[in-house]
C-alpha cells in the first residue's frame, strides 16, 4: 500500500464517478451549511457561468483518507461542499419535472456495473445518524416529500439545514434557469468545467496532517475542528471514535459554534495564563495538547468539565443543594462586566470545587468584587491578565479564596477604589456607568431589582444646563459647585426610557413626577424612588446623599473608608 500524499484536480464528473465512493467518518462534525452558504455557491457559479464562456470555476480542495486501488474515500475535509453539491445536482435532476432524472441520477449513485463487480450504492455516504435521512430524500430524488416536512419535525441541525438548502435550491433554479435548455447548459459546465482539487493519502495520520496544514493556512475552518479532527483521530476503536464524537458535537451544540471556540480561548488562558500571542490553534497546540497527550483523558477530565463549567457561567445556572442561588446572583453581575476576563479563573474555580458551595459563593463574591474594581478603575487588557493569571495559580496551588493574593486589596487599591466611586460617574464609558449604578441600586434594594440593559439610560437630577430664574439656580447658585457635583453618583438616577432632552429644564418636582416616575407614578429603581420622595434638590442634599452611596459601596465591596 502506497503511502505517499497525491493530489489532483478533476472535473464535478469525475468527483462523482465511480472512482469515489465518499463516506463522512462519524466523528466529523454535522453538516452545517445553511442557505446563507448554499446560496452563495449557488450565486457565485451562476454569475461565473454567465460571464465566462471557456474558463474553469475552482471550487476548493477535499481531504481524502484513500489508497489507490480502492474507490472507498473517507471524506477529512470537504464534507460540506460534496454534501451540498450533492442537494444541487438532485435540485437540478427534479427540475422541470424531472425531465433529466435519468441523466443525472448516476451522479447521485452509482449504478453499479456487476461485470466489473461494482454495487449500487450512493456516491456520498452522510454520518451514520444522518445517512438514511439523505439517502430517502435526496439520493432518491424526493425533494417535494423533503420540503413538505415540518422543520419542527426534524432529528437534528444536520437534516434542518438539509431540508433548507434544499428548498433553496429547488426555487434559485427555477428563477436563474428557468428553462430546460437553459438548465442543461449549466449542467454541463458544472459537471466539466467546475474542478475540485482531491489530496489524497491511505494514512489516517498524514490525512490529518494535511488537513491541519491546510486549514491552518486559512481555509474556512474553526481551530476547534482541527483539534477534534488531531484528538479524535488518534482514537484506533471506530468504537470509541463514535463515542467521543457523540461526547464533543453534544458540547459543541450546547455552547453553540462560537462558546465552543471561546471555551477553547478560556482553557487555553488556563494552561498558558498569559495574553495570547499567535493563533488560537498554534497556543493550543503549544500549550494544552501537549499536558493532555491521551484523548480520553482530555476530554472527559479537561473539555468536558471545563465545558460544564462554561455553561453554568454563561447561563447563571450554577445548581446545588445551598448557596447556589447567591452563585448565580454573583455570576449574573459578572456578566455586566465589559470583558471576558474573569471567565477562565471562573470556570478553574468551578471545575475544581462545583461540590463545594460555600466555596464557590465566596470565590464569585470575591472575584465580583475584583472585576468591578478594575472594571470602574479603567484598569487595561494587558494588567488583568497579570491578575487572574496569578488568580489562577492560586486556585491550581488550592488556596482558599480569602487567602487568595489578587483578592487582597492594598492601601493603594482601596485608594483608587474610592477615589473612583467618587469621580465623575457620568464621564466613564456607558458599559461602566451603567454597571455601577445599577449595582449600587442593586445594594440599596438588597439584591430584590432585575434589570433591563437594553431599556436602560442614566439620568441627571440636577441637569448639565441650568436655566436662568430657575428653581435650580436658585439652589444652585454658583457655577463650579454645579460642575463639580453634575456628573457624581449622587446625581444620577437610572430610568427605563430613552432620553429626553426637553425633560432637562423641567423643575425638579415636574421633572420627577413627569420624567422619574413609571406609569403608576412610582419608579423600578430604587435610586430613583429615593430621588423621587426629596422635596428639593439642594448642594447639601447631594453632598450627604453621596456619603450615603459612598458608605453602602464601601461596605458591600469591603472597601476601606479614608
Amino acid at each position: 500500500m502506497s503511502k505517499k500524499i497525491s493530489g489532483a484536480e478533476y472535473p464535478l464528473s469525475k468527483i462523482f464517478s465511480s472512482d469515489f465512493e465518499y463516506v463522512i467518518p462519524s466523528y466529523q462534525r454535522p453538516y452545517a451549511w445553511t442557505p446563507d452558504q448554499a446560496g452563495e455557491l449557488f450565486d457565485d457559479l451562476i454569475a461565473f457561468f454567465l460571464a465566462e464562456q471557456e474558463e474553469g470555476y475552482f471550487l476548493g480542495s477535499i481531504v481524502l483518507i484513500k489508497s489507490e486501488d480502492s474507490a472507498y474515500s473517507q471524506v477529512i475535509d470537504g464534507q460540506q461542499r460534496l454534501t451540498t453539491l450533492t442537494i444541487l445536482l438532485a435540485a437540478m435532476a427534479c427540475a422541470n419535472d424531472g425531465e433529466d432524472k435519468e441523466e443525472l441520477r448516476p451522479y447521485i449513485l452509482e449504478p453499479g456495473k456487476r461485470m466489473e463487480g461494482i454495487l449500487p450504492k450512493p456516491r456520498l455516504s452522510l454520518r451514520e445518524r444522518d445517512r438514511g435521512f439523505f439517502a430517502k430524500y435526496i439520493q432518491d430524488l424526493q425533494l417535494g416529500a423533503l420540503i413538505a416536512l415540518d422543520p419542527q419535525s426534524l432529528d437534528n441541525e444536520s437534516q434542518i439545514n438539509i431540508r433548507s438548502n434544499a428548498k433553496h435550491f429547488v426555487q434559485a433554479i427555477a428563477n436563474a434557469l428557468p428553462t430546460p435548455e437553459r438548465l442543461r447548459s449549466f449542467v454541463t459546465f458544472l459537471l466539466t468545467r467546475c474542478y475540485l482539487v482531491t489530496v489524497s493519502t491511505a494514512s489516517q495520520e498524514s490525512a490529518f496532517r494535511v488537513f491541519s496544514v491546510m486549514n491552518s493556512r486559512g481555509l474556512d475552518l474553526q481551530p476547534t475542528d482541527i483539534i477534534k479532527a488531531d484528538t479524535i483521530g488518534k482514537l484506533k476503536n471506530e468504537s470509541d471514535r463514535q463515542a467521543y464524537n457523540d461526547k464533543w458535537e453534544e458540547m459543541e451544540v450546547e455552547l453553540t459554534r462560537d462558546g465552543f471556540r471561546d471555551l477553547f480561548t478560556y482553557i487555553r488562558m488556563i494552561y498558558a495564563k498569559e495574553k495570547a500571542k499567535r493563533t488560537l490553534l498554534e497556543e493550543f497546540r503549544t500549550h494544552v495538547l501537549p499536558k493532555n497527550p491521551d484523548p480520553k483523558i482530555f476530554i472527559d477530565d479537561i473539555l468536558e468539565p471545563f465545558a460544564d463549567a462554561l455553561d453554568a457561567i454563561r447561563n447563571a445556572s450554577y445548581s446545588a443543594t445551598s448557596d447556589a442561588e447567591s452563585i448565580n446572583y454573583y455570576i449574573k453581575w459578572l456578566q455586566r462586566i465589559d470583558n471576558s476576563d474573569w471567565i477562565p479563573p471562573a470556570m478553574l474555580y468551578l471545575k475544581e470545587h462545583r461540590n463545594k458551595p460555600k466555596r464557590v459563593a465566596r470565590f464569585f463574591k470575591l472575584l465580583e468584587r475584583l472585576a468591578a474594581f478594575m472594571h470602574i478603575c479603567r484598569w487595561n487588557v494587558n494588567d488583568r491578565i497579570e491578575v487572574y493569571s496569578e488568580l489562577i495559580n492560586d486556585i491550581q496551588s488550592g488556596v482558599e479564596p480569602d487567602d487568595m493574593v489578587q483578592f487582597e486589596f492594598t492601601d493603594e487599591n482601596h485608594a483608587a477604589f474610592r477615589d473612583a466611586l467618587n469621580g465623575n460617574i457620568y464621564e466613564l464609558t456607558s458599559r461602566r456607568r451603567n454597571y455601577l449604578i445599577l449595582r449600587i441600586d442593586s445594594f440599596v434594594s438588597d439584591g430584590a431589582a432585575a434589570y433591563d440593559p437594553s431599556v436602560l439610560t442614566i439620568e441627571h437630577v440636577l441637569p448639565q444646563t441650568v436655566p436662568e430664574n430657575s428653581e435650580w439656580a436658585m439652589w444652585w447658585p454658583n457655577t463650579d459647585e454645579r460642575k463639580a457635583w453634575v456628573h457624581r453618583l449622587a446625581n444620577l438616577v437610572p430610568l427605563n426610557k430613552k432620553k429626553n432632552s426637553a425633560a432637562q429644564n423641567y423643575e425638579f418636582r415636574a421633572k420627577c413626577n413627569i420624567y422619574f416616575s413609571g406609569t403608576k407614578n412610582v419608579s423600578s429603581y430604587a435610586l430613583t424612588s429615593q430621588v423621587m420622595a426629596q422635596k428639593e434638590w439642594t448642594q447639601a442634599i447631594v453632598e450627604a446623599r453621596q456619603r450615603q452611596l459612598l458608605e453602602v459601596l464601601y461596605e458591600k465591596w469591603d472597601i476601606k473608608d479614608a
